[in-house]
């Protein structure tokens, strides 16, 4: 500053059209240089050698924030990262999938966690996502010597930019001595606790820019065939409903999805709280200030834990995850719709529940009668493939759907209930509670715009729709945000 102003003071002196001409360029480079630091990230460090390192906007002081909004934080963290492998692209992609690895004391399981991430990906999928590594431990010779052998094994995913490796310096970290002991933790698992925090805190921070959903995965897991497909099928039938955090695991940070317009507001809050619990229980904490009350967790899990040792203390860790499915490529496509019936239903066990693929969720109804419908109306007229319908539940056996036919209709008409099929033609008739109808697009001439259940005669018994499942013959991607 004390240069500009000399300048200034020279400046006085001669002309008033240079004084204009200066303060004209000057002004221009200071909006360009704050266009420039707003990216997040400075492309021009490609050009760089290996470990040299960019700076993140914000201010120059170290991270000190009240939290008195958690809706206002939305700036970058200002953290000077290392980049040890690979450089950002400036094209945004679909998904960054995030990780954070120490030296263990036993075992190391980060390359197999990428090997497996890329291995079940394929070649389309793979142009949509980026897998960023946090190499989070200050031994660096360690960090080293496991880059040189990341380099070694996936050269081709880092050359294609698909996969980056860095490191944020240890003066970043806040102090990791003298922390709260709450939950009566020892010291050693309180600051390994901490740490990790701080660790999660920086890895989001970097990723804000690169895609428009992040992933949070640990570095011991096994990957799903295709697991990219079958977010982008959640992701599409979550449109316009609101979510935080979408949850692809039971266990832990395993698979857990935001869209990165909110990890700013995360990487703060986990830099707030970082002494005050594991990590698991912040996320938990974060998602319910943002007003999801509830998870949304979906099955088949999409990543199954892998690691027998932890990376505290070197102790062994056996949790595994059994709604694992590491083929789960039949996850259904279950395009837009709106869902109605005129069965009366029993609390709040709504005609939406039974179309969702989140974890225990149905269509729980009082005994229907002759007549009585549960209807499906799309969006817009979809070519479908094949449906799976399924009643009741392993312990409601009971509650199924004893005499009931599988319609699929055509023709839009407003009525005083909404929008109706005015034409319907029958797929077949449920067994046993259940029905499946395969190569649909094949025996119908046209495109379906309404799917109904029709019951054929009363019942006693309530009923539970514990799924529907319909597949599209053309997926169709998500907008992006």
């Amino acid at each position: 500053m004390r240069l500009i102003w000399k300048s200034v003071d020279k400046m006085r002196c001669l002309r008033k059209r240079h004084m204009f001409q200066f303060l004209g360029v000057f002004i221009t480079f200071l909006l360009f240089f704050n266009l420039y630091m707003d990216d997040g990230y400075v492309l021009e460090a490609k050009k760089r050698q290996l470990g040299e390192s960019v700076m993140h906007p914000i201010n120059s002081d170290r991270y000190v924030h009240t939290f008195t909004d958690l809706s206002n934080i939305s700036g970058t963290i200002n953290v000077t990262y290392r980049y040890l492998a690979g450089f950002p692209l400036p094209r945004k992609k679909f998904l960054t999938i995030g990780l954070s690895s120490v030296k263990r004391k036993k075992g190391n399981y980060l390359l197999d966690t990428i090997k497996s991430i890329f291995d079940q990906s394929s070649y389309e999928e793979l142009k949509e996502l980026v897998v960023v590594v946090h190499l989070a431990d200050f031994d660096l010779v360690w960090c080293e010597n496991l880059v040189q052998e990341i380099i070694r094994k996936f050269a081709h995913h880092v050359i294609a930019g698909r996969l980056l490796v860095i490191q944020a310096p240890e003066e970043y970290y806040p102090s990791l001595d003298g922390l709260k002991r709450n939950y009566n933790d020892p010291e050693d698992r309180v600051r390994f606790r901490s740490k990790q925090n701080v660790d999660y805190a920086f890895l989001l921070n970097f990723c804000t820019n690169l895609s428009h959903f992040y992933m949070m995965l640990e570095d011991d897991v096994r990957c799903s065939k295709n697991f990219l497909t079958s977010l982008k099928k959640v992701i599409t039938s979550r449109e316009g409903s609101y979510w935080v955090m979408l949850e692809f695991s039971k266990l832990g940070y395993i698979g857990k999805l935001y869209q990165s317009r909110d990890l700013p507001r995360l990487a703060h809050f986990l830099l707030m709280f970082y002494q005050e619990m594991p990590c698991d229980w912040l996320l938990i904490h974060f998602r319910g200030l943002l007003a999801q009350k509830d998870a949304i967790r979906f099955k088949p899990s999409l990543f199954q834990h892998t690691g027998y040792y932890s990376s505290y203390r070197g102790a062994e860790n056996k949790l595994k995850d059994d709604d694992f499915e590491e083929d789960s490529v039949d996850i259904p496509d279950n395009p837009p719709a709106t869902l109605y019936t005129n069965i009366n239903v029993f609390e709040n066990y709504d005609a939406a529940k039974a179309y969702s693929s989140i974890t225990d969720e149905y269509f729980w109804g009082k005994p229907p009668c002759t007549g009585d419908f549960f209807v499906i109306i799309f969006h817009r007229s979809t070519k479908i493939s094949r449906i799976k319908i399924v009643t009741g539940t392993e312990d409601r056996q009971t509650d199924v759907l004893h005499h009931g036919a599988l319609e699929v209709g055509q023709k839009f008409m407003e009525t005083k209930q909404g929008r109706q099929c005015t034409s319907y033609i029958t797929l077949g008739e449920f067994k046993g509670g259940s029905i499946e109808v395969n190569n649909v697009d094949h025996k119908i001439g046209f495109d379906i715009e309404c799917v109904r259940i029709v019951v054929s005669a009363g019942q006693k018994e309530w009923i539970i729709i514990r799924t529907i499942s319909l597949w599209t013959t053309q997926y169709i991607t998500p907008l992006k945000k």
